[in-house]
């Protein structure tokens, strides 16, 4: 790999501002591998160099922040080490499901994130007949909680 691309990705980060310093090094384990992947996980960009195709930047799926993921955990299952409880795994899965709603509406014609979101409504739905079996005060508030028609 020719130091020129790495220099001209590392131009581009420092230019947009998400390189923190222009001291920054990239670290490339095997030069002659034709893919690789330039990933400064505390910023959360991903970059995939191909030899064939350039320089992409990569869209990252999780929308979750650790905070995030704390604050459902906290609210729903007691405390954020609770991450086993019925009530804090519905939420999460209520979440993920109201995001990947938002980006099905724009982008209609995605069946495998769509196929993956069903996946998801029926994971809820078993959750919530489990919780509504064996728990059903708990049920009750955490329907109206999560604000799900019911």
């Amino acid at each position: 790999m020719s130091s020129y691309i790495i220099d001209s990705i590392q131009n581009i980060l420092l230019c947009s501002g998400a390189l923190p310093n222009p001291n920054y090094k990239f670290l490339i384990p095997n030069s002659n591998f034709p893919h690789f992947f330039l990933s400064l996980h505390s910023l959360k960009i991903n970059y995939k160099h191909s030899a064939w195709g350039g320089i992409k930047k990569l869209m990252q799926m999780s929308h979750f922040t650790a905070e995030k993921k704390a604050n459902i955990f906290k609210t729903f299952g007691g405390n954020e080490t609770n991450t086993g409880s019925i009530e804090s795994q519905i939420a999460m899965l209520t979440e993920r499901i109201n995001h990947i709603s938002g980006h099905l509406k724009t982008n209609r014609k995605d069946f495998s994130t769509n196929r993956g979101l069903m996946s998801m409504v029926g994971r809820r739905k078993r959750l919530l007949t489990y919780l509504s079996h064996n728990n059903l005060e708990s049920y009750r508030g955490l329907i109206e909680k999560l604000g799900l028609r019911k």
